[in-house]
């Protein structure tokens, strides 16, 4: 069986390869999981798990399917309804839940979804529960010989949507004052179309909120922090003095300026970290991001005293190397960042509201605080191709790339490899000649799709997620 489980969960298309069926014994099995770890480890009450899910049509579809399989399971189900995964996260670990599952396929077009699972501590289940999982479904797509409880044993479902109040009360005790600062946020029609505005205009902000559309037939499209020109326009046009683009399931923020110029992961990580660095109070004086971060992130840490820990693509990767490094901050361009002294996961509306204070203790525009950050040019490409690893093992392309790597020098920086949840090559170029640059962007794009059998265009950066493929 194909793996099941990418960097963010079990995505695939909804009703296509990510089925009722795969759905239902996913929860089954997951529910199984959690009824043997609940009595092996003497837990009070009966098993239960926490279920939420983003805007997108499908969504209703999948949370039957998801908890049909735990009440299979004699596990009881609390369903919160439309939620940010990280406030599922936040909640499940506050409500002392078995288990987290959040319906959501983040920032892909509203034909996807997802599952993704945590565990009782809030945290994404470690890979070695995944792989149980799959193993489970596997086995039970052969012979279901799982335990099926009757009667009084079923479990029960409830639906408790005011549970996510708790997450609100949690951000607004981290967030400042914001009187007499005018905000735009762009919801992207998802999980946070309504808390959003709702929760900035309670710290006083004067919001303007776009894209606040909670029937999931338009999420994430042409919106939202895959979007962020969107949010640009309206910055420029209501006079705010900030923008925040969040994604269908507002783990990720991407903020705009009051000049409508953007600031992605990286700037918001340099913010953030600066005076920290400055104040001595960031520990280990680094910060973690993944490969695809500007080298403009790791300059501005090094003028400070700070250095930038490296790793490979995924808020699982990020995670780890603060976790190992002993590190509070950590994220990804695409404006998925971990605040560790207040959640486990990447939060957008938690990032926002890290900026938004930042912005108010520097009390200068957002435009100024940007400024501390250089930029070196960078192109990210996504290369649709017929066959990955053909592309990976072709010696033309291990040709190109150290014909990149020999004219950009030590200064620049040349990553390549196949995505693993979509038919998909990345490409990443960077240096400090922008002509150069584009030109090998360019080559060994070109050379990606001539090996690999193109199977369409190219398109933006690099993006997280599952794959769902059923048994």
């Amino acid at each position: 069986m194909a793996r099941l489980f990418g960097t963010d969960g079990v995505r695939g298309v909804a009703n296509g390869d990510l089925s009722p069926l795969l759905a239902f014994r996913l929860g089954r099995a997951a529910g199984a999981m959690v009824a043997e770890r609940h009595g092996r480890e003497g837990r009070s009450g009966r098993p239960w798990v926490l279920v939420g899910c983003d805007t997108r049509v499908s969504r209703g579809m999948l949370e039957a399917a998801v908890t049909a399989g735990f009440t299979s399971s004699g596990v009881d189900v609390v369903q919160v309804g439309i939620v940010p995964t990280p406030g599922l996260s936040f909640l499940t670990a506050e409500a002392g839940a078995d288990m987290g599952v959040m319906i959501s396929a983040s920032h892909n077009p509203v034909e996807d979804n997802g599952i993704k699972f945590f565990g009782t501590d809030g945290q994404k289940l470690p890979d070695e529960a995944e792989l149980a999982l799959e193993s489970m479904v596997e086995e039970m797509a052969r012979q279901d010989r799982f335990p099926s409880p009757t009667g009084l044993a079923v479990g029960r479902v409830r639906d408790e949507p005011a549970l996510v109040g708790r997450y609100e009360e949690h951000l607004a005790r981290r967030g400042p004052s914001l009187q007499g600062m005018r905000v735009v946020v762009d919801c992207a029609n998802g999980a946070a179309y309504a808390l959003a505005p709702r929760l900035l205009r309670r710290l006083g902000a004067d919001v303007v909120a776009i894209h606040t559309g909670s029937g999931g037939e338009d999420i994430n499209v042409n919106c939202g922090s895959t979007h962020p020109h969107v949010v640009a326009r309206a910055v420029r046009e209501y006079g705010a003095a900030v923008g925040l683009a969040l994604d269908g399931d507002a783990d990720r923020c991407i903020a705009v300026d009051e000049q409508g110029e953007v600031v992605d992961g990286d700037v918001i990580l340099a913010i953030c970290a600066l005076p920290r660095l400055r104040a001595g109070t960031l520990p280990g004086r680094a910060v973690a991001a993944t490969v695809y971060s500007n080298g403009g992130l790791e300059l501005a840490l090094a003028r400070e005293g700070g250095r930038l820990v490296r790793t490979a693509p995924g808020d699982r990767q990020v995670l780890a190397a603060m976790r190992e490094h002993r590190l509070v901050l950590g994220g990804e361009q695409s404006g998925h960042i971990i605040f560790l002294e207040h959640a486990s996961t990447g939060d957008g509306l938690l990032t926002g509201l890290m900026l938004l204070a930042e912005m108010r203790s520097a009390g200068v525009p957002l435009s100024q605080l940007r400024a501390q950050v250089p930029r070196l040019p960078q192109v990210l490409r996504s290369v649709r191709v017929a066959d990955r690893r053909a592309v990976m093992e072709h010696p033309a392309l291990a040709e190109a790339i150290e014909a990149a790597r020999q004219e950009l020098g030590e200064a620049g920086r040349v990553y390549v490899r196949p995505s693993g949840t979509e038919p998909v090559v990345r490409v990443m170029v960077e240096g400090v000649d922008p002509q150069a640059v584009q030109r090998w962007a360019d080559h060994i794009a070109s050379t990606v799709a001539r090996v690999g059998g193109a199977a369409g265009g190219t398109a933006g950066g690099p993006e997280g997620g599952g794959s769902a493929g059923a048994p």
